[in-house]
């Protein structure tokens, strides 16, 4: 379920984004509680403070004192707007320079994209 690459409050934090942007999570809605999350998952409580702590810091979610964690409203747009800028600024480049160095041409990919399951090498 976790792995070693990073910490594990972050694997969690990148779970709830991700329910968010699959839109599984949406405004209003509320997170599990701190001391569910550390008991479905085994994990410390303060490993779970601490993930939806950043989601805090980044206005995705409010804390409603005595009722929980709750998905802000534009939460949604917001996080789209950053994963967006971060794909450009940081994976593109390696895609980038990764289709290069194979000799694929967008129309081979966008061809490949249209017929999932067919390399983008491949005759058509």
């Amino acid at each position: 379920m976790w792995n070693d690459n990073a910490p594990i409050y972050r694997q969690l934090k990148e779970r709830v984004l991700g329910m968010m942007l699959d839109g599984l999570l949406k405004p209003g809605d509320a997170l599990p509680s701190v001391r569910q999350i550390a008991a479905d998952y085994q994990l410390n409580p303060i490993t779970v403070s601490k993930a939806y702590q950043e989601l805090v810091d980044e206005s995705l979610v409010e804390k409603r004192r005595g009722l929980g964690m709750y998905v802000t409203e534009g939460a949604h747009e917001k996080l789209l707007a950053t994963e967006r800028d971060r794909f450009v600024r940081e994976e593109w480049p390696a895609m980038v320079e990764r289709i290069r160095r194979l000799g694929l041409d967008l129309e081979q990919l966008l061809r490949a994209a249209a017929q999932p399951g067919t390399p983008p090498g491949a005759s058509a």
